[in-house]
């Protein structure tokens, strides 16, 4: 699937009835929950025909087109489902509950209630909610792609206004020229001193985007707190500081992204091979010494969009395993064990003295080059992080072709 995001500038009227549509959506989907819970046992079918009595019973409902509803069961189903398959695979830790929404953010159409201007750059929804025609901000030309290749179309909602995404059926392999091999390979390690330093010694600094930004955090969420009585209603000045605290975050987070996705693509278009670590970044964050500094570095996000440009423009990417790959000697071998704070690699068996991330990387590059070939590809069914489900993200972070620094 690929994604194409674009901007749009609602009127106020326009504002009230996406934020209806939202809620309405949030509704059933809370409310299918519930008839889940209270009724153990029933499936999809039940599931979907609870949701055509409730288009019966609530005009409201009954407002928001079809399909929109459709989509709000099967992202309940998806977690029933998330639920159901965590308990079976006996996954350590919570196993994720399907939970009631408080703060939904998007509306999500399927291939009607939406239709197109002949020139694609307004976008009109059709239902009984009132939201009417939308311009498109954005420099992508979806005229490249037909209307049947669009699936799905939503709405979201995030701190600096409203955005119109669009889902489509299309290979990414068949949107751009396969590169003529660069006859290269390399490993990767990552780390906080540096963003990574790969298997030739080339080292990419960290921008600690959200440490830089943090002062300023501070002092707008001080600013919000100041806004904010308990037991009386949230002013209007309370809402526009949190607005302004949530567009900052808002900011940081594109930056990284966009970081990352500089960092992956130059990696693939110079390499044939990228070797990096499977590191279980979920189970690091737990040292809470070190969470801040591993969630500003974006690690789950550079692999995914590693990955995503490795398949996209048909390099290797392997994931190895991490165990030792600081310790041992790339030498010659043999384990050397050192702290965190030890930066140089000495070896006291061959004497072999190198940067310690440059050891490691050499190290993941050797157990890179000895996979290949003796894995499963992704050719052979195994799907890619990037890949995973055709429904767009809940939460909206998808990797979008149109950059959201619009």
């Amino acid at each position: 699937m690929f994604v194409l995001e674009y901007k749009v500038k609602p009127k106020t009227h326009q504002v009230e009835a996406i934020n209806e549509a939202i809620r309405t959506t949030q509704f059933v989907r809370n409310k299918v929950l519930r008839y889940w819970m209270d009724n153990r046992g029933v499936g999809k079918t039940e599931l979907f025909r609870y949701n055509t009595r409730l288009r019966k019973e609530f005009k409201f409902v009954n407002d928001l087109n079809s399909h929109a509803c459709q989509t709000a069961v099967e992202r309940t189903l998806r977690a029933i489902t998330r639920f159901y398959d965590n308990c079976k695979n006996n996954v350590k830790g919570k196993k994720g509950y399907p939970k009631f929404k408080k703060h939904s953010r998007s509306v999500e159409y399927k291939v009607s209630g939406w239709k197109l201007s002949e020139n694609k750059r307004h976008i009109t929804f059709t239902d009984k909610k009132g939201i009417g025609g939308l311009k498109l901000i954005g420099s992508r030309d979806i005229n490249y792609y037909q209307s049947e290749e669009i699936k799905r179309v939503r709405i979201l909602k995030r701190a600096d206004g409203y955005y119109v995404q669009f889902c489509i059926k299309l290979d990414p392999r068949n949107t751009v020229q396969p590169l003529s091999p660069s006859q290269q390979t390399t490993g990767i390690d990552v780390g906080l001193k540096f963003f990574l330093v790969d298997s030739q010694g080339n080292k990419t600094d960290c921008p600690q985007y959200y440490r830089k930004s943090e002062k300023q955090l501070n002092r707008l969420n001080r600013k919000k707190s100041k806004k904010y009585r308990k037991g009386v209603k949230k002013s209007r000045n309370y809402h526009k500081a949190r607005q302004r605290y949530a567009r900052k975050h808002l900011r940081v987070s594109r930056q990284r992204t966009e970081f990352v996705k500089r960092v992956a693509l130059r990696l693939i278009k110079s390499n044939d091979l990228v070797a990096y670590e499977d590191l279980n970044v979920k189970g690091m964050v737990k040292n809470r010494r070190l969470a801040k500094s591993i969630t500003d570095a974006g690690w789950t996000t550079f692999r995914q969009w590693l990955e995503y440009f490795g398949d996209k423009y048909g390099k290797i990417t392997v994931a190895v395993s991490p165990h030792n790959t600081s310790q041992n000697c790339s030498n010659c071998g043999k384990k050397v064990q050192k702290s965190l704070s030890t930066r140089t690699h000495v070896c006291s068996h061959c004497g072999y003295t190198d940067c310690r991330d440059r050891n490691a990387a050499l190290n993941i590059l050797q157990k890179g080059l000895s996979m290949v070939g003796r894995t499963k590809s992704q050719a052979l069914g195994e799907i890619p992080s990037w890949l995973v489900g055709e429904i767009l993200l809940a939460n909206g972070n998808s990797l979008n072709e149109e950059s959201p620094s619009l």
